[in-house]
Formats: structure tokens, sequence, C-alpha cells
């Protein structure tokens, strides 16, 4: 599209919104003149009449009812690709404050963290580690992860940076003592350690014909903490479920066995959520710019696989 084209898109959309030439013109910076001119020039290239003129005002043809609708989505995009161009010169300064996953980010976002602590010297963070479903909103945070599908809140966007999957896995000492499990209805014979969520035990959920079905047997030990948890089924105490981005660099090296794999639930997404407004200040979106390029094109709890994968396949 040639750029008088554009302008004189411009100059019909700011005539509707103004309500007339005159009050266009001083808008835009231009003469009446100058802002009727390109709205004929603009009908007679699309050979509509797009304005009903009178000497007092101006309405809209049902062809400029159409035009207008379109143009004003396309003239609010290119404001924005100019703001995102504006937006990548800009450094990230002040104080960042977010919520994450205890578990998640201390193993995986603190380093990431740090990266931006680095490249980024006008930048602070405050960071909260915990399970809680924070309010955004009312406490105050620019930015937090979340684990599973999103819940509607127009106050909110989400992006997802990752997937991960919860793993039922045991130590090979576990398994010299005790019978490996074939179906979740086994656990019932076994020393389950269970996450614990506000004083309840969190189920581990299973696939089982194309159903999702919970499954809970509490064991002699049951913690909040899926790192404890990871420790004690590291240590032969017991079968645990845990997520993908705690266990995989276990599974790898042989210290934990995968179970019950037949009957895994999908991947869940990892997602950043921030509240939704139509500028995001350059400390929010540059900081999920980086995770998402550094968790590209698998998170790091996943790299180890993908790296393996490409060796095989070169060969």
């Amino acid at each position: 599209m040639e750029l008088h084209n554009l302008n004189d898109i411009a100059a019909f959309v700011s005539s509707v919104n103004a309500g007339s030439f005159t009050a266009a013109a001083k808008q835009l910076g231009l003469t009446r003149s100058a802002v009727g001119k390109s709205v004929v020039r603009l009908e007679a290239r699309l050979q509509v009449r797009l304005l009903n003129r009178t000497t007092r005002s101006l309405s809209m043809t049902d062809d400029g009812q159409v035009l207008y609708d379109r143009c004003v989505g396309v003239l609010q995009d290119l404001d924005d690709v100019e703001d995102a161009l504006a937006f990548r010169r800009s450094t990230p300064s002040g104080r960042l404050r977010m919520s994450l996953p205890v578990a998640l980010g201390r193993l995986h976002v603190l380093q990431h963290i740090e990266c931006c602590l680095k490249d980024w010297p006008s930048l602070s963070m405050d960071i909260t580690f915990s399970d809680r479903l924070v309010d955004l909103i009312d406490e105050g945070f620019d930015l937090a992860m979340r684990i599973g599908p999103p819940k509607e809140d127009s106050r909110l966007l989400t992006r997802t940076v990752a997937y991960q999957q919860m793993i039922t896995c045991a130590s090979p000492k576990y398994l010299a003592e005790h019978p490996q499990p074939k179906k979740p209805e086994d656990l019932s014979e076994h020393q389950c350690l269970h996450f614990v969520s506000g004083g309840r035990l969190l189920p581990w959920n299973f696939r089982v014909n194309g159903n999702s079905v919970p499954v809970t047997h509490s064991g002699r030990l049951q913690m909040d903490s899926a790192e404890s948890l990871h420790q004690s089924a590291v240590a032969g105490l017991g079968i645990a479920t845990l997520p993908s981005y705690v266990v995989n660099d276990d599974l790898r090296s042989g210290k934990l066995v995968q179970l019950l794999a037949g009957y895994a639930e999908t991947a869940e997404p990892i997602r950043v959520i921030y509240p939704s407004k139509r500028h995001l200040s350059p400390k929010i979106r540059l900081f999920i710019d980086k995770l998402v390029e550094a968790w590209s094109p698998c998170p790091p709890w996943e790299q180890h696989s993908a790296e393996a994968k490409t060796k095989s396949s070169s060969k």
C-alpha cells in the first residue's frame, strides 16, 4: 500500500471521529482542504461515496461504515507496530515483582533471572516463591507463572512458555524391594509420597480408557515441597508423581525409574500471566520475550533429551 493511501485512510477515520473536516484537520496538523481532498481521493479510488456532507456535519454512508470498521483496526495495528518497534529499543528499568512456583522457580527460572539482572543493570526484581495462586491485581504483582490450563479472567493475559508432564517414578532401590505397579490400582499396595496443599493430599491423575482418573493412596510420608518429595523418592522411601522439570535429570541418570508411563496424563502448559494493558512496560514484555527465547526450542529440563535425539538421528 502506498503512503498516500494510508494518509487518505487516516484523514477519513479522523474526519468520522472528529465529526468534521475542520476538526480532523486540527488533529492531523493539516488544512481543512487537504483533509477534504484526501477523502475525495479515497472515494474516487474505491468508487463509492463514503461520507454524506452537509454544511454542519458529516455522516457515514453504508459503504463508509464498512470501510471505517476495517480501517480503525488497521490504524490501531500500525500504532501497535510502532509501539513495538520503539519498545524494542527501550531498556527495562525499575522494579519487577513476580510470583513463581517454588520448584520450577528455584530450579529453572532463577538462572534466567540472574541473566536478566546482568543484562539490564537498571532493573531490580522482587521474587516470591509460592505454590499459592496469587491475585496479581490485588497483590500488586507484575507477572506470575502458573501450570495448567488458563482460567477465564478478563483482567489478565497469558502466554505459554513451555510444557511439563507429571511423571510417576521410584528409585531402583525401592523397586528392588517392592513389585513394580502395572496399573494405577496397584498403587494401593505401595508407599505413595503425596504432595499436600492447603491441608489436603493432591491426587495423582492417570489416563485410563481415555478418561482422567484421580488416585490417592496416602503413605507414611507426605509433604508440601516437590523438591523434598523428589529427594525422598530418590532415597527409596516410596513412589512419587512429580513434574518433569523436577525429575528428568534423575530419570536420565537412572536414579529414578518412570512407572505407569502408559497411563500418564498429557503434558500441561506452563504459562506466564500478567495484567491486561494495551501498553506493557519494557520490564514485563522483555522479561517474557527473553524467557521464551531461552526456553526455545525446548525448556532446560528437556534439552538433554533433545540433544540425544539429535545425535541419534545424525548417526
